[in-house]
């Protein structure tokens, strides 16, 4: 089993599991977004890191999740499991990473849950909002569409700290056929990108990040950008990268040749 195939067993029994953020109707004018992301020493980050760097990478994965549906975060929840290492300054830094970050995007801190455990894990849910039906979606992309990113890519070797891209999010209401943001590598998230539109993808070029190799790019994960669709001729912010085509559903190909799905997947690094 690999995150796919359990977040596609997941979705039998809920429909709306599978896209960045859950999208929840409400009695008014806005849909409401729901995203949650953990960060855990040793997986997302290293015992050296700054306690700072890691409550605005914390924060800004979940910030990542909201930009990709095209929404606006709202309020913030950061539950925490310490470790023994865990003192009182390095939680005061960690919460200065935080919220200097949620402060910069009108994001209120609501609450959250502390517990303890051998290793510092940080859980993080954002709740947004976004006009009534708006949504960016992973499943509206069709043949003809062109591909875009962001920014350019690298990977977490080369990209230090996330910036979220909920203005360029914002841009594309409207505008987008689909959207999500890159979280474990290029390869495999155009791969559910195009899985979940029903349709193949023909990249062209990436832009790399300087001293990026193209491997990273394609496969290393973590460099936030936004990965989306439009229909030819539309005026949206970005690089465009390639082609959406017709063909078995999820399939690349890079200046003709297959790309294979290396990207990151927690299944397959089980330890």
């Amino acid at each position: 089993m690999n995150e796919d195939t359990f977040i596609n067993s997941l979705r039998r029994r809920s429909p709306i599991i599978g896209d960045d953020c859950a999208v929840i109707a409400s009695p008014g004018a806005k849909d409401l977004l729901f995203t949650t992301d953990f960060t855990i020493e040793g997986i997302h980050f290293r015992a050296k890191t700054s306690a700072a760097e890691v409550g605005h990478k914390a924060v800004a994965r979940s910030l990542s999740d909201i930009a990709a549906m095209g929404g606006t975060p709202r309020y913030c929840f950061i539950s925490l499991a310490l470790s023994p290492s865990t003192n009182d300054r390095w939680l005061n830094s960690f919460y200065r990473g935080a919220t200097r970050l949620l402060e910069r995007h009108g994001v209120k801190l609501a609450g959250g849950d502390i517990s303890h455990t051998s290793v510092f894990v940080c859980d993080v849910m954002v709740c947004g909002t976004i006009a009534k039906g708006q949504a960016l979606l992973r499943s509206g992309a069709r043949p003809g569409d062109v591909i875009y990113v962001s920014g350019p890519l690298g990977g977490w070797r080369h990209k230090r700290t996330i910036v979220p891209r909920l203005e360029i999010g914002r841009q594309l209401i409207g505008k987008a056929t689909a959207c999500m943001d890159i979280s474990d590598g290029l390869s495999l998230d155009l791969h559910r990108l195009a899985l979940a539109s029903g349709v193949a993808a023909a990249l062209e070029s990436i832009p790399l990040i300087k001293g990026a190799s193209l491997r990273q790019a394609l496969d290393d994960g973590e460099d936030y950008e936004l990965l989306y669709t439009a229909r030819r001729g539309t005026h949206v912010p970005g690089i465009g990268i390639g082609t959406i085509v017709k063909g078995k559903p999820g399939t690349i190909t890079l200046s003709g040749r297959p790309v294979p799905q290396r990207g990151y997947d927690h299944f397959q690094h089980r330890s």
